[in-house]
């Protein structure tokens, strides 16, 4: 009886020790599942994925108003160019103008006025010639000096018409000037300024002469 109950207790003890194995295994276990978890949550966390995605283009139908066309963009600006040009010309002469003295300029406008009723030519184109005038003296505009003799034998006073035309032959601007009371052989040189631009060229013409 003893021998029996000796055997069984022999028997039993292999399973008495298994048990604290298998509660090491499961703890360990435990444990290995919690670091995992803490690790994938931990790289979730502070991983980025580098974004692939590309810029998409802008929605045209949020735009409004129309692009304006290389044509009319060249255009425009050919416009402003042109307007700039006369603008200058225009102020250097009157600036070249103001050289001149208010005595001259009284006679041009008096030449102008005293040309309004005159019919053809006038009177004394044989007595007044016309030369151009370098433009380095001009400050690059467009002036002839107007050459007035008087020819005859008693003091005179004359008003004289110039004229601008382009290639075409039509006049685009007309200037005026006047020499007053010429002694007898006596000369006057007033000068015929343009206002135009440079471009295109123009080309100067006598076209009224008149003695009074």
């Amino acid at each position: 009886m003893r021998a029996m109950r000796a055997g069984a207790s022999h028997r039993a003890r292999p399973a008495g020790r298994a048990r604290p194995v298998a509660v090491v295994l499961a703890v360990v276990a435990a444990g290995t599942m919690t670091l995992v978890s803490c690790s994938s949550d931990s790289d979730s966390g502070s991983s980025s994925t580098p974004s692939t995605e590309r810029p998409t283009a802008p929605d045209s139908a949020s735009f409004s108003g129309k692009v304006p066309s290389a044509l009319a963009s060249a255009e425009a600006s050919a416009r402003a160019r042109a307007s700039a040009a006369a603008a200058s010309a225009s102020a250097a002469a009157s600036s070249f103008e103001a050289s001149v003295s208010a005595e001259v300029e009284r006679a041009n406008k008096a030449a102008e006025s005293e040309l309004k009723n005159v019919e053809g030519q006038g009177n004394a184109l044989s007595d007044v010639s016309v030369t151009g005038k370098p433009r380095s003296q001009t400050g690059g505009l467009l002036a002839v000096v107007v050459t007035i003799t008087n020819k005859t034998d008693k003091k005179a006073s004359y008003a004289v018409q110039v004229d601008f035309l382009d290639s075409a032959g039509k006049v685009v601007e007309t200037r005026y000037v006047g020499a007053e009371d010429l002694a007898p052989g006596e000369k006057a040189q007033p000068l015929a300024i343009s206002r135009k631009p440079a471009e295109p060229v123009l080309t100067p013409k006598l076209a009224k002469a008149q003695r009074y």
